[in-house]
């Protein structure tokens, strides 16, 4: 003590340093640190080693893009690799979680037995999508699959009866002949097109188009779900493969709304639906997440179309309009991006779509083709159950069959708008072919486009759940519906429908002008015919189904794919260049329904999406995540 008094005597440290070394040091060793943490969190890539020091955060699906909408942008634009895919069935495997139960009476989607608590317990057991893994950051959600595949009523593929007990079936040999043109379809384009959204066949190459704002591989999507439930195991493979190393969602232009979500989301669902790769789950989220934007309108109505790059919703001013069809057309893929990423922000979109339109006061009840997302007013009183509304309609009744009859919102919509649709633009031409006309404020144009032909089988699909004395009424309309739409084809040099066709001046189910007169391998009437049989049996639809394969074949295919053509009236009509890729998801996949057993993708199970990707009905005994009662 009494040194540390003496002037000029400084002792040593511990160390042998002297108090100014030792400051010297201290003042390099903070320096040290400081330079190392800095490196650890500012410099590039370091996000592995941030997890050695960080506790790990708990992201929800979709926060980037809830971000993004806010006005900040994310933080990593360049999506992560996709998962490894779970094991799952092959196309045509026997798949024991996928066998169902005891068949049940038919007569309609009925709510499944409960589930026992031994029997979920065993389900969380089993085989259950991950929560995360590296390169999932955002998507840390467990959906489990086989606890889904347990609650269907039939197997996916049908209980596969022994072939060879009819080796030389009639039927046999049209549903074999319908896979022979997907298989040519696919391997034409593969061929020449592989990763271009669409064939162009007379020209064997491919072609990109301006709808889905970059986005590659239309028809790779849209055909995925055809090749699995035909059995093209090593097509769908080839699909899957391009689908985890080339699909990529880095991309910067616009894209319409409505289609990147029938064919992209309503593909990549299906996709993993059939087949739990989890691949096809973590690409549909991704995809979803960057449709958001499109809702960021003063009403919540989506514009049409949405910039990829800024995430904006476009190009929408006081005057312009979003389609009925297609900010209509959202609701199934949406609930099911809730129910896969357990985010509730897709279900909330399209719940408040619903929230506007039942406010909204309707003409005579009917429902206007175009909305102001900035008003949230009719822009004008056209109304048509073909192309600007066809799939709003579609959807309301495939909403409530999805939900296992919970949705009663949608029923009673569907049936309000169909009532409607039946006093104002129902009509019967002199020669007694019945026909939806379309409505311009009041005023009928009395033609009905081919898009409106689905009508037929969506009436025949909601009869069952009508008013029990309406529903012998709604069999017979749908019936009559489709019986007009197969006279347009027949009514043709070519056996094919035209893309409009008019009931006037004693000409009947006949386009009128050559601008209406073409047919781009449009899937609506044998859609119709499908349902019909499904429904009715009768053999008549199978036999039209088989004019249109011929028909197709005689007309339409070429030497490297299918083509529209510009005239089916003319018996020599000249090819469009075109394969496009709804023929692919919609077209043969019908026709190959057509011709096969009512199980193969049950409607006790499935509903199909307006580009005929199937969804699963919720069999669940809870309300799930995205369903609710209503």
């Amino acid at each position: 003590m009494l040194m540390r008094k003496v002037p000029g005597f400084v002792p040593a440290s511990p160390w042998g340093l002297r108090l100014p070394q030792k400051f010297l040091f201290l003042l390099f060793l903070s320096g040290l640190v400081t330079l190392c943490f800095g490196a650890l969190f500012l410099l590039p890539h370091s996000s592995r080693l941030k997890r050695l020091f960080l506790a790990p955060r708990t992201q929800q699906p979709g926060l980037e893009v809830v971000a993004e909408i806010a006005g900040h942008a994310p933080a990593r634009e360049q999506e992560p690799p996709p998962n490894p895919a779970p094991a799952a069935p092959a196309p045509g495997e026997d798949d024991p979680s996928s066998r169902a139960s005891p068949r049940r009476r038919k007569g309609g989607l009925r709510r499944t037995r409960p589930t026992g608590p031994r029997e979920e317990a065993t389900a969380a057991r089993g085989n259950s999508i991950p929560a995360s893994r590296p390169g999932d950051e955002g998507i840390s959600f467990r959906f489990d699959f086989n606890a889904f595949r347990s609650r269907l009523r039939h197997p996916v593929l049908g209980m596969r009866a022994d072939e060879s007990q009819e080796p030389q079936s009639r039927v046999r040999a049209q549903r074999e002949k319908v896979k022979e043109m997907m298989q040519f379809a696919w391997q034409s384009y593969k061929r020449y097109a592989m990763g271009k959204n669409e064939l162009r066949p007379l020209t064997k190459d491919g072609y990109e188009g301006n709808m889905f704002g970059g986005l590659s591989g239309a028809t790779v999507i849209d055909s995925l779900d055809t090749l699995y439930l035909m059995e093209l195991k090593e097509e769908f493979q080839e699909a899957k493969a391009w689908v985890e190393e080339s699909f990529h969602l880095n991309v910067s232009g616009e894209a319409s709304l409505f289609e990147v979500n029938i064919r992209y989301i309503g593909g990549l669902l299906s996709a993993f639906y059939l087949t739990g790769e989890e691949v096809f789950r973590i690409k549909a989220i991704r995809l979803g997440e960057k449709l958001l934007p499109a809702f960021n309108t003063p009403t919540g109505i989506p514009k049409g179309v949405v910039s990829f790059k800024s995430g904006s919703w476009g190009w929408a001013t006081a005057g312009s309009s979003s389609i009925l069809a297609e900010f209509g057309s959202l609701h199934l893929e949406f609930l099911h991006l809730t129910e896969l990423s357990g985010n509730q922000v897709f279900a909330e979109k399209v719940r408040n779509i619903r929230k506007v339109l039942r406010k909204i006061e309707k003409p005579f009840g009917l429902y206007p083709n175009f909305l102001s997302p900035v008003s949230g007013n009719w822009v004008q009183h056209h109304v048509s159950v073909g192309g600007l509304g066809d799939s709003f309609y579609e959807y309301l009744i495939k909403s409530w069959l999805m939900s296992g009859k919970t949705d009663m919102e949608a029923k009673n919509m569907y049936y309000e708008a169909l009532e409607a649709i039946e006093t104002y633009l129902l009509n019967v031409s002199p020669g007694g072919l019945t026909y939806i006309a379309e409505w311009r404020g009041g005023i009928l144009d009395h033609k009905m486009g081919h898009l409106a032909c689905f009508s037929g089988g969506m009436i025949a699909l909601g009869a069952e759940d009508a008013k029990e004395e309406k529903r012998a009424h709604y069999r017979e309309l749908a019936a009559q519906i489709t019986k007009t739409c197969h006279e347009s084809y027949a009514r043709s040099d070519t056996k094919l429908g035209p893309e409009a066709f008019w009931f006037n001046s004693g000409r009947e189910a006949i386009a009128t002008q050559l601008s209406e007169s073409y047919y781009i391998l449009r899937p609506e009437v044998v859609e119709s015919y499908m349902y019909l049989w499904r429904q009715t049996h009768n053999p008549i639809y199978r036999e039209w189904g088989w004019e249109v394969v011929l028909a197709l074949e005689k007309y339409c295919r070429t030497e490297a794919g299918f083509s529209g053509i510009q005239d089916v009236y003319s018996s020599t009509p000249s090819h469009d260049n075109k394969q496009q890729s709804f023929f692919l998801a919609e077209t043969l996949k019908y026709l190959y329904l057509l011709f096969s057993e009512d199980d193969l993708l049950s409607l006790e199970d499935w509903v199909f999406n307006t580009e005929a990707h199937p969804l699963p009905v919720n069999h669940s005994d809870s309300s799930g995540r995205a369903w609710g009662r209503h």
